[in-house]
C-alpha cells in the first residue's frame, strides 16, 4: 500500500496528478489550502474514477468563500479527516490516519501566547456570538477552520499510526507543544504537516518523527518507509 501525501497545492494541482499518474498510490492525503476553483470531484476525477482513496485537512486559505469551502465539505464530506480516525487497507497492511485540520487563532485560541484559551468549544463560541454575525446560523465563514481546544480533547482519545496536521508541532520554530501531546496522546508513530511551506525532517519534544511538507511536495510512503520514518520514535505504542 502507497500513500501519496501532498503540501498545500493552493491551487496547483498538476504535480499530484502526475505523480498519481506514475506511481499508481492507493491514497491520497492533501495537508490543506487547495484553494479550489472547482469541487473537489471535478478536479481530481481521475482519482475517483481510479479507485483512489482521496483525503484532505482544511488549511487556512479553505474558507476565503462559502462556495470554496462546499467544494471540499459538501462535494465530499467523507473525505475530511478532520477531527477523526480512518483506517485503511491493502494487501494486509493496515494503517490509521488521523487529522487535525485548520489554524489556531488567538480570537479562540493561540497556544505559543502563553494565555488560556478564550473559549473551550464551537457551542461556547457561539454563545456569546449575535445572530447577525453567523454564518448559515453557525460560526462565521472564517472560523469554520479554526481549531478549538475541543479538537483536541476529542483526538486525544483516539489512536492512529500517523498524525496529519496544517498546524506545525515544536519541531518547526513556529509551531506548537501542543500539537507534540495531541501526537503523543494518539501514539501516533509519525506527524506529517503542512502550512509553513517547509520542508524538513524533525521530532517532537515527545519523540515522534515529524515530516513537514513545502508546498506542493510530495511524499510517498509504503509500509517499509513508514517503518523506516517511525523506526526513531520514542512515544509509547
Amino acid at each position: 500500500m502507497t500513500i501519496l501525501f501532498y503540501g498545500d497545492p493552493h491551487k496547483k494541482f498538476s504535480h499530484l496528478k502526475d505523480a498519481v499518474a506514475k506511481q499508481k498510490p492507493e491514497h491520497v492525503v492533501i495537508l490543506g489550502d487547495l484553494e479550489l476553483e472547482r469541487s473537489i470531484r471535478e478536479e481530481l476525477a481521475s482519482f475517483f474514477e481510479s479507485g483512489i482513496g482521496v483525503w484532505y485537512i482544511l488549511g487556512n486559505h479553505d474558507t476565503t468563500t462559502g462556495e470554496q469551502l462546499d467544494w471540499l465539505l459538501e462535494d465530499y464530506p467523507e473525505g475530511n479527516l478532520g477531527t477523526r480516525t480512518v483506517t485503511i487497507s491493502s494487501d494486509g497492511t493496515k494503517l490509521t490516519l488521523g487529522g487535525l485540520g485548520g489554524v489556531y487563532r488567538g480570537k479562540v485560541w493561540f497556544p505559543r501566547s502563553e494565555e488560556p484559551p478564550k473559549f473551550h468549544t464551537r457551542a461556547e463560541y457561539l454563545e456569546k456570538l449575535a445572530h447577525h454575525a453567523r454564518w448559515r446560523k453557525g460560526l462565521p465563514l472564517r472560523q469554520r477552520d479554526t481549531i478549538f481546544p475541543e479538537d483536541h480533547q476529542i483526538l486525544s482519545a483516539m489512536r492512529c499510526d500517523i498524525l496529519v496536521t496544517h498546524e506545525a508541532p515544536s519541531s518547526h520554530v513556529n509551531g506548537t507543544v501542543e500539537l507534540d501531546q495531541l501526537a503523543a496522546d494518539m501514539h501516533a508513530r509519525l506527524l506529517v504537516h503542512g502550512h509553513m511551506h517547509d520542508s524538513y525532517v524533525g521530532m517532537t519534544s515527545t519523540g515522534i518523527p515529524v515530516r513537514g511538507l513545502d508546498g506542493c511536495e510530495l511524499l510517498s510512503v509504503n509500509a517499509a518507509e513508514f517503518q523506516k520514518l517511525a523506526s526513531c520514535s520514542n512515544a509509547s505504542t
